[in-house]
């Protein structure tokens, strides 16, 4: 990929903006997990992933530690992304239901995957100060998506809080109050439908708070709205 998303992602990826944050993703890369004792580590921030002329976009919280933070795509390696990516291949937005590393030759169909914070929290707990550090990466993203942007799913409250203050400082018609977080919100912004789905954390799977069935509703819907379905 060429142009200004690509040249977006490349500046993500050298951020050295908060300290605690660049220390954890790269002690983590060193420390390692013992089932990745042979691989190398990302360690950098992670950027956003899928088309350049997406219609959906899917919000996130973090990269995990051992997840993105090893492999370097957005929601692949660890139980979330494992989720994730099978939902998206059944809706038909993902070319296989797995995603293993940046070489594995999965595309996706329409769709952006994007995180309001781009490096590896400890306990995958950002601080409010690093969200509102990292927002304008997101602001950036969605600017140069927004002439073909039609839908957002947002995994979690964390990624809804992020992202409405930013959606109203680009000008898209978010009202006040602003519209809570909820598994299945469906709130139209103007031109942009705003979907609300639990994110697909492994404890919120194990939990059954979050079914699959419940995962590909709102990615259907969402994908229909879009127009990719």
């Amino acid at each position: 990929m060429t142009g200004p998303l690509a040249e977006l992602d490349a500046a993500v990826t050298g951020c050295r903006a908060c300290p605690r944050l660049v220390a954890w993703r790269e002690e983590v890369a060193v420390t390692k997990r013992a089932a990745f004792a042979g691989q190398e580590y990302w360690a950098r921030p992670v950027p956003g992933f899928g088309a350049a002329d997406a219609a959906l976009a899917v919000v996130g919280l973090a990269p995990s530690a051992h997840g993105a933070n090893r492999t370097g795509r957005m929601f692949t390696g660890d139980p979330s992304g494992d989720f994730l990516f099978r939902v998206l291949h059944e809706v038909g937005l993902a070319s296989q239901p797995t995603s293993t590393g940046r070489c594995d030759g999965l595309t996706l169909r329409g769709t952006r995957l994007v995180s309001p914070v781009r490096c590896a929290p400890p306990g995958n707990k950002p601080t409010p100060a690093e969200r509102d550090t990292c927002r304008h990466w997101l602001a950036d993203e969605l600017a140069l998506l927004r002439p073909t942007l039609r839908a957002v799913v947002v995994l979690g409250a964390f990624g809804w809080q992020a992202l409405l203050p930013v959606l109203a400082a680009a000008g898209w018609p978010v009202p006040a109050p602003r519209p809570a977080f909820a598994h299945g919100a469906d709130v139209r912004l103007g031109g942009l439908r705003l979907f609300g789905c639990y994110h697909v954390s492994p404890r919120n799977v194990q939990t059954r708070r979050v079914s699959h069935a419940m995962v590909g509703d709102v990615f259907t819907a969402a994908a229909a709205a879009a127009g990719l379905i």
